[in-house]
């Protein structure tokens, strides 16, 4: 017989010259040998079936391992998850494959987003101190400045926006120290540069207010900061100052009673979030506003100054990726851009009806028509 239990075929009983009364035994048939060899083969089959059940139990808890071994990237942003910040997150994990990680392969990543309440950024770093990530990426000073008080052995990656060792992030841009590196963008230290192409690009301007952040860990500074630069240039600064969607509102009709001349928006990260809002409300209040990163006048802005938003988070995840593979924090130097991208949407100064003074306009790192 062939099957389960049975995988060899049952021998031919052995032939006797005895007849069958001397088979009998106390008025029983003594079992044939062929039984005998059945009970071992049954006996045989039941150690092999232990044996399966233990090796399918043994690599179900290495899989298990395996599955916890997976290292786990918390990333904490700003603005709110969707279209506006999907090209940061693309960049970021274009930056981790680049290093040998692929999300859902062998990394999981642990979303957090403040949604522009920056006051939540410490219990979010808690929570993800709490389930012992590996390694943290804090998309803005808030949340890095979080992080850095939450937790000093795991790493932090950080991609922010001001100076790191002013904000008492890192010891120094080439050797930070800790458990801390990153990229700055250096996009608060440009506010006076932008101010200078907005007055160039509107020279009558007299009046410029500042849309600023004033959940932002650094909007102080950034205050002070443009109010010296525009004392310098004669020029008179309003502050507005909006952290939500219906403050963004109501800092417009403030704009819009306030006979401003211009606009110049702070480099928030949640602003980034909301440009399509942002960009929406300056061509209904037909103001001229200067923005920090190009996606902004590729939405319809007029114009904007500053590093590429999308270069720098593919930086992000390059480190993030190099210390999963061994890399101390501590070693790798705060990153910088060294180039600015200043760019310039036609149709929208047209719109406006702003001619774009031939200096600015051959400066242009591109040109939106």
């Amino acid at each position: 017989m062939v099957g389960y239990g049975y995988p060899y075929e049952r021998p031919p009983m052995e032939k006797s010259d005895k007849s069958p009364s001397t088979c009998l035994q106390g008025g029983r048939i003594a079992p044939p040998r062929c039984l005998r060899l059945a009970d071992d083969v049954i006996r045989m089959r039941r150690r092999e079936l232990l044996l399966l059940v233990g090796g399918v139990m043994t690599t179900g808890r290495a899989l298990r391992a395996q599955q916890k071994a997976m290292p786990v990237i918390g990333y904490l942003m700003g603005g709110s998850p969707g279209p506006a910040t999907a090209p940061l997150v693309a960049a970021f994990r274009r930056g981790l494959s680049e290093t040998g990680y692929v999300e859902g392969q062998n990394l999981a990543i642990e979303f957090r987003a403040a949604e522009g309440h920056y006051d939540r950024a410490p219990a979010l770093v808690a929570d993800l101190v709490g389930r012992k990530v590996d390694v943290i990426l804090a998309a803005y000073d808030n949340a890095a400045l979080a992080a850095k008080s939450a937790t000093s052995t795991i790493p932090i990656v950080c991609g922010i926006s001001s100076d790191p060792v002013q904000l008492g992030l890192v010891a120094s841009f080439n050797r930070p120290g800790g458990n801390v590196t990153g990229v700055s963008s250096m996009m608060a230290e440009l506010m006076p540069k932008r101010l200078e192409l907005l007055s160039e690009l509107v020279p009558q301007a007299r009046v410029i207010a500042l849309l600023v952040n004033p959940n932002n860990a650094i909007s102080d500074a950034i205050v002070r900061d443009v109010g010296k630069a525009a004392r310098a240039m004669a020029r008179e600064v309003q502050i507005l100052k909006a952290g939500n969607e219906s403050e963004i509102d109501a800092a417009f009709a403030t704009l819009s009673q306030s006979h401003v001349d211009a606009l110049l928006v702070d480099s928030d990260p949640y602003y980034y979030s909301r440009r399509e809002q942002l960009v929406t409300l300056t061509a209904l209040h037909s103001v001229p506003a200067i923005y920090y990163w190009r996606e902004f006048p590729a939405s319809g802005g007029l114009i904007s100054y500053g590093a590429s938003v999308v270069g720098l988070f593919h930086q992000t995840g390059i480190y993030v990726g190099q210390i999963l593979n061994g890399a101390r924090p501590a070693d790798l130097p705060v990153q910088q851009p060294t180039t600015f991208e200043l760019v310039i949407n036609l149709k929208t100064a047209k719109s406006l009806g702003l001619m774009i003074p031939p200096s600015i306009l051959a400066r242009a790192d591109e040109v939106i028509e």
